[in-house]
């Protein structure tokens, strides 16, 4: 009997260990409380600031317009215009809600629709942007192609500026960016271009970039190439005579006046800096 009892225990137990081995390991992870690694994405509590704009697509907004299909059918093609309530209105299934989303969050909720109405089974849609109203970026001044540029995801100044051309020749070395809430911002183009994310910050969409024409003086007279050019930075007017194409043979250094703001400068020093405005003058030499 007592063996026959043993017997018994053994054999449930070993049962038991069956069970346990087998049973899924879901439960346990669900059971077990997760704690957050190095690699695990912050909360919404402790995550970093939202960049200006998201990088998962473009957000639909008022006024943009889209143009929605069932992909392999040729029964349902709408091309319709986010309206101020932020609804688009779409055949068989009426007005759906798209400010806020993505083309991929918004095809996926019509996909929803059309299957729940019982319209197509397994639907396939496409949402295509055919018109940017809501979010964009105005770039005006001296560039390449000024206009509106649509941000469908976070763009730096820098990347505007290319997408637009970049800057003319006769450009300014400064850009200036005026944020949506008023705020302004000088920005060198150079660093742009050689600075750090400091020196290059994001846009916003409804933020506008001017790149104004560079200040300028004139020269004319005895030198090489006659012309309004643009003042760089701590130029002299010995500079300013280089930069005209140097003197003629007939030229004298001697004989070089500077008007400013309408009057001729009694002492011309050729290491003194040009202003904007300047109008320098090159004499012939006498002989």
């Amino acid at each position: 009997m007592l063996t026959q009892f043993w017997n018994t225990l053994a054999g449930s137990a070993g049962t038991a260990a069956i069970l346990a081995l087998s049973m899924p390991a879901v439960a346990t992870a669900q059971s077990a409380p997760v704690r957050p690694t190095a690699s695990t994405p912050p909360t919404a509590a402790t995550a970093p600031a939202a960049k200006p704009t998201g990088d998962t697509g473009y957000i639909l907004g008022t006024g943009d317009v889209i143009e929605v299909n069932v992909v392999g059918r040729e029964d349902y093609k709408a091309r319709v215009r986010v309206q101020t309530d932020g609804t688009v209105a779409l055949p068989l299934i009426g007005s759906l809600t798209a400010t806020g989303k993505t083309t991929l969050q918004l095809s996926a909720d019509i996909v929803k629709a059309l299957k729940a109405g019982g319209y197509y089974e397994k639907p396939v849609i496409s949402v295509e942007i055919a018109s940017y109203s809501s979010r964009y970026v105005t770039v005006l001044g001296e560039v390449g192609s000024p206009g509106l540029v649509p941000i469908d995801r976070a763009y730096r100044v820098s990347e505007i500026l290319a997408r637009v051309g970049g800057a003319k020749p006769s450009a300014a070395d400064d850009l200036t960016l005026r944020r949506a809430t008023g705020e302004e911002l000088k920005l060198p183009i150079v660093a742009l271009a050689t600075g750090g994310e400091k020196e290059d910050p994001y846009v916003n969409p409804g933020d506008k970039l001017f790149l104004a024409s560079a200040e300028t003086f004139y020269i004319y007279g005895q030198v090489a190439a006659p012309g309004v050019y643009k003042v760089d930075t701590d130029m002299s007017l010995r500079k300013a005579l280089a930069r005209g194409g140097g003197l003629t043979p007939s030229g004298s250094e001697k004989r070089v006046k500077v008007f400013r703001d309408g009057q001729e400068m009694k002492k011309v020093d050729l290491n003194a800096p040009i202003t904007p405005g300047d109008v320098v003058v090159v004499g012939e030499r006498l002989f």
